[in-house]
């Protein structure tokens, strides 16, 4: 039985696409908790339980296995993001909660930013490709009437991932604003309320406006 599992572990299973799937799960959890540089895959062939050289043969190396977290995981942020409500009192609480549901994906960008700073990211061609589509939707939104149409689009797209993403980066500076734990029901809910709030005034909507 145990030559059994051994031989399972060196060939990675029988299924190909769960066994990466494995080896991404335990890799996002591995860069999350210690950024690209601090990140260790043997730790993370051991999460996934495979040996490192079957992580190698799927991904190369560990560069390549962080492109394809990235990857991954903005396209499921990009499908989650264009399935929120056009109108912005409801988008931008849509947006919380998902950066509430995802604080691995949040941790990443902040591992990213201390490491890199503003020096080119890896995979940075593909990524300005997303977030230029993301800027265009921005864009048509304000051509619809449902953003200020005199902002600019990418600082008004930064100022948007920046209100509901922000108490996730950074919980302690949350919690001394508010007194209140991001995980908190309470704080949650008050964050929502002010989203619908200043939602009004992306949209160029002076106070009384009907």
């Amino acid at each position: 039985m145990k030559s059994g599992q051994q031989a399972m572990q060196k060939t990675g299973g029988r299924n190909p696409q769960h066994t990466q799937q494995r080896i991404l799960e335990a890799a996002l959890e591995e860069f999350a908790a210690k950024g690209f540089a601090g990140a260790r895959v043997d730790v993370i062939a051991r999460r996934a339980r495979i040996n490192k050289r079957m992580l190698y043969h799927y991904f190369g190396d560990k560069e390549g296995l962080f492109r394809e977290v990235l990857r991954r995981k903005i396209s499921q942020r990009a499908a989650w993001l264009a399935n929120a409500p056009e109108e912005p009192a409801e988008r931008l609480p849509v947006w919380f909660r998902l950066a509430c549901r995802d604080r691995e994906w949040i941790q990443l960008l902040q591992w990213e930013a201390l490491q890199w700073g503003e020096k080119k990211v890896i995979d940075e061609e593909r990524r300005q490709e997303s977030v230029g589509k993301a800027v265009e939707r921005v864009r048509q939104q304000q051509a619809r009437g449902f953003l200020d149409p005199s902002l600019d689009p990418g600082q008004l797209l930064l100022s948007m991932m920046a209100l509901t993403g922000y108490p996730l980066a950074f919980p302690q500076l949350a919690r001394l604003a508010t007194g209140l734990s991001v995980s908190d029901e309470k704080f949650q809910q008050q964050r929502e309320t002010f989203l619908r709030q200043i939602a009004g005034l992306l949209q160029g909507k002076k106070s009384g406006t009907p």
